[in-house]
């Protein structure tokens, strides 16, 4: 999608102030790369950072759109056959080396490990790494279940 923002409000069921992702910049079949304006109204932020949980929802909706992307319709930008669900179905690695502040934005980028399909089921792993000032701040993999409701 190269420089693109996408909305992602029109491809996840989450609604502020669990939405953790502004806009999808880059999308394909393997990865993903979202950024992320934290502000003081966000659920996760106390004592101005964005504390451990929220940095793993962030990763968690980005690499979402992963996989999820295969369930809309090709050229669906607005969400219109929006039909999924998902979970973290488990967390598998997670490295945080420092917590970002309100006002920073931070970028999310997610690649594509492993997938196996079944009818209107998708079970996959997704690494992710955040970056605040092209510092690595997260490392994490996590293990998804999404599917058509």
């Amino acid at each position: 999608m190269g420089k693109n923002k996408i909305g992602i409000k029109n491809f996840l069921p989450h609604r502020d102030p669990m939405l953790m992702v502004s806009y999808i910049t880059h999308i394909n079949d393997d990865s993903a790369t979202g950024e992320f304006q934290i502000n003081t109204d966000c659920v996760f932020v106390k004592d101005g950072v964005l504390k451990e949980p929220g940095l793993i929802e962030n990763a968690a909706q980005v690499s979402s759109a992963v996989v999820g992307q295969s369930f809309f319709e090709k050229g669906d930008l607005e969400g219109k056959t929006n039909t999924i669900t998902g979970y973290i179905s488990a967390i598998k690695k997670v490295t945080i080396n420092q917590l970002p502040k309100v006002g920073d934005t931070i970028v999310t980028k997610t690649k594509l490990v492993s997938r196996f399909d079944t009818e209107g089921v998708s079970i996959c792993t997704i690494e992710s790494a955040i970056f605040n000032n092209d510092e690595l701040i997260v490392a994490c993999t996590l293990n998804f279940l999404i599917h058509e409701i």
